[in-house]
């Protein structure tokens, strides 16, 4: 299974270093999921990590490669990826978006093939879109126009899939939908799955690991258990919380009770005399 870490890795837009030094990884065969507050760099590591933007220092590393140096087919082939809020043209049907997928594996000599049909019609019955084949994405629900785009990923026949916030705009109906899906793809088929998500809950729920990041570094990172702590909250989210066992599955929840500032800036205790 492909193994993707970063070493001193820095990231920015314009002046701005939005990801400084920071060293993780993702271990293989597992899902991982990154979470933070709104500017932490969730984002920006991803798309850094999906060789969609190229670092400022430091660097991402795939299976012991620097993966800003090698080819982009290559990459392909080896990572599916589904950014936050993808677009694709009007009247583009789910079948012909899930046949995007095939892209890395065809040239000018070897065009499209039985196994390509294959590969897709595949990926289609996994995500269970296959009966919305033939209509356009614009006319499916937002879960199923979600299941769609994870198709076209899986239809590259990557063993990591690296998806932005894939349930956001989701009701949570639909959020389920997806999260359910990535967890059957990890536990029956062995995917890497790499995914940002905002719900620490559902994040908890669906992740073997989790990176937290806070200011561009990362916070913590290890299991639901070792993550999901009241100090998380406090110091990162700047929430007081209660962190719960799911009665279910054991699994740490949050329960947020309070803010940790106010709007002059002062903590609960401050405002006590504590």
């Amino acid at each position: 299974m492909s193994k993707i870490e970063t070493k001193d890795l820095v990231l920015g837009y314009d002046g701005e270093d939005i990801i400084k030094k920071l060293a993780t990884e993702v271990p293989a065969g597992k899902i991982t999921s990154v979470v933070g507050p709104n500017g932490c760099g969730k984002s920006t590591l991803l798309r850094s990590m999906a060789r969609l933007m190229k670092p400022r220092g430091g660097a991402v590393y795939l299976d012991g490669n620097a993966i800003s140096e090698l080819p982009t087919r290559e990459v392909a082939k080896r990572l599916g990826i589904l950014p936050q809020s993808p677009e694709a043209p009007e009247g583009l049907t789910v079948r012909e978006l899930a046949a995007q997928g095939r892209y890395p594996h065809q040239s000018w000599f070897q065009q499209w093939s039985k196994d390509d049909e294959s590969s897709v019609e595949r990926a289609m019955e996994t995500t269970g879109v296959l009966e919305f084949a033939d209509r356009p994405l614009d006319t499916l629900s937002g879960g199923q126009r979600q299941r769609a785009w994870i198709s076209m990923a899986l239809a590259q026949e990557t063993e990591t899939l690296l998806l932005d916030e894939p349930t956001t705009f989701l009701d949570m109906a639909h959020q389920l939908e997806v999260l359910q899906l990535l967890d059957r793809l990890n536990r029956e088929e062995g995917r890497t799955v790499l995914m940002v998500l905002h719900d620490l809950n559902n994040a908890s729920r669906y992740s073997h690991h989790i990176i937290a990041l806070s200011e561009g570094k990362v916070y913590r990172a290890g299991t639901p258990a070792e993550v999901m702590t009241e100090d998380l909250f406090r110091e990162v989210f700047h929430v007081e919380a209660d962190i719960v066992a799911d009665p279910r599955s054991g699994i740490p929840l949050c329960i947020p009770h309070g803010l940790r500032y106010s709007t002059n800036g002062l903590t609960p205790d401050d405002m006590e005399g504590g």
